[in-house]
Order: C-alpha cells, then structure tokens, then sequence
C-alpha cells in the first residue's frame, strides 16, 4: 500500500504517510514526483524508475559528510565525498538539486567547510542545506555555517522553497544541543513554520528536511526531537507529508534501536 493517499484514521500522522528514508546506498537517496507525491526510486520497480526518470524531475538527498573526520570509521572522509560526487555527476539523468541533512563537516573548521565547498560545489548542482550538530560548535556557535549557507534563511538557517508542485521546509533542530539531549526548534522557528504552511493547500505535497528525525526514535541517545509533535500536529492536514533526516548518530556499543533499510511511520503527535 502506498505511503502517500488519503486517509481519515483517527489522529496520528502516522496514518498521514510522513515518510522517513533510510535507503542510503552510498551514495544518498534518489527521490521523484509519482503521481505528483514525492517517491524514492529505492520503492519503484524498475520500469517505474526509468520511466520517472526520463519524466526528468528528480532530487538527491545526501548527508554526514563530516569533511575532517580522520578516525577508524572514516579516515578518509574527503575521498569518501569526492566518490560519492563523482557517483552523482555519472547518473545518467542528473537530479534537479541536491538536499544535504547536515554534519558537512565535522568540526566546523573553515578548512572543512572549504573542502565540502569546493567537491559539493564543484560537481555543478543547486544544493539545499540545513545544519547538523558538527556545523555549529565554532567559537561563534554557527556563524561559520551561516556565512556560507544562511543567505534567504531564517534564524540558524531554516527556510522553505517551493519547485514542481512542492513545498519544502529546511528546519534548524541542533542548536545549543546537549550531550544526549534531544534535539530542539524552539518558539521561533515553530512560529515561522505555522506562518510559512498559511498559504499552502492542502493538497501540496510537503518535504521536510532536518538533521534529526522529528519524533523520538530512541529517546536515551537523544535521537528525536523534543518540541517536534508540534511540527507534525502543523503538518497533519496535508495529504502527502514526506521527511527526510539524516543518517543514525553514534550510539554506543549494545542493544540498540531497529535501524530497518526502509520507508518508517513516525508515532501520532500525542504520544
């Protein structure tokens, strides 16, 4: 059944189809508009795919490049972007524009963000950002990151755009976060949110795009968002809602959360 039709279950987003991918593949996840509802091409059969394909919309999520990353787990953290770019640049039919979910770099040094600027930049596509918690610990708490992508933002950077019928949302939840804390989006930004949806039909389909996911996955490792059942009570008389976060954070060693490569439900707002 698919995630994105009409459904008049009581309450719960989860029965509104919000969509959370977790296809990475190496490279990102390939999304398209089926039926005008944003799809991954993970989810389509094959003719399917190429038949989105040839219709020529298509956009590509990326994520946790963390440029200056030198440990075990990654020592090569540049080589490991500049592959995944030249994976990109090689797709026969290139994607309109690329969202990257956060952690561009890894200690928001301006030597990292410069590196990520110039292998993201250089392959030639339209990049939409939003901030993980490695691109805002400099010394002026995300200024570094706000002088490179906070132009036509709001606050630490969030904002939305609109191409091919759909509405998209850059929302901002790693600011002042703690250790194992959950993520966070405050007053503000949940009162920009409410004003930027006024105008949107319900009938547009809507992107949301962030760091961490918007529900608490696993509330002992600070994988949610605290204030983020608001966002989803905002988003629940849309038809198609589809959110897009990043990559799992670290978590240590032991009985850990399911992290199933495929398209998850978030739970109702009031749980």
């Amino acid at each position: 059944m698919s995630h994105h039709h009409h459904d008049h279950e009581e309450d719960g987003i989860s029965r509104r189809h919000a969509l959370e991918c977790m296809l990475w593949a190496g490279t990102g996840v390939l999304w398209t508009l089926a039926g005008g509802v944003p799809v991954s091409l993970n989810m389509l059969g094959e003719a399917q795919a190429a038949e989105a394909l040839s219709g020529g919309f298509t956009f590509l999520q990326i994520s946790d490049s963390h440029i200056g990353f030198d440990k075990a787990a990654n020592p090569h953290a540049i080589d490991t972007l500049k592959e995944a770019m030249a994976k990109i640049q090689a797709l026969a039919s290139k994607p309109s524009f690329l969202i990257h979910t956060g952690d561009i770099t890894h200690l928001s040094k301006a030597e990292q963000f410069d590196n990520a600027a110039q292998i993201i930049g250089g392959a030639g596509f339209d990049v939409h950002y939003v901030p993980g918690e490695h691109d805002l610990i400099d010394e002026a708490n995300g200024k570094a990151y706000l002088d490179r992508y906070g132009k036509n933002t709001k606050g630490a950077g969030y904002y939305s755009f609109d191409q091919q019928g759909v509405h998209f949302v850059g929302l901002v939840n790693v600011v002042n976060l703690k250790a194992g804390g959950l993520g966070n989006l405050g007053a503000e930004q949940l009162a920009w949110l409410a004003d930027d949806l006024k105008a949107v039909s319900d009938s547009t389909p809507i992107v949301v795009f962030a760091h961490i996911p918007l529900w608490a996955v696993y509330e002992q490792w600070g994988w949610g968002t605290d204030d983020g059942a608001q966002v989803l009570a905002l988003l629940k008389r849309f038809g198609s809602v589809t959110i897009l976060k990043a990559t799992s954070p670290s978590i240590p060693p032991g009985p850990r959360p399911s992290r199933s490569p495929s398209p998850a439900r978030p739970p109702p707002p009031d749980r």
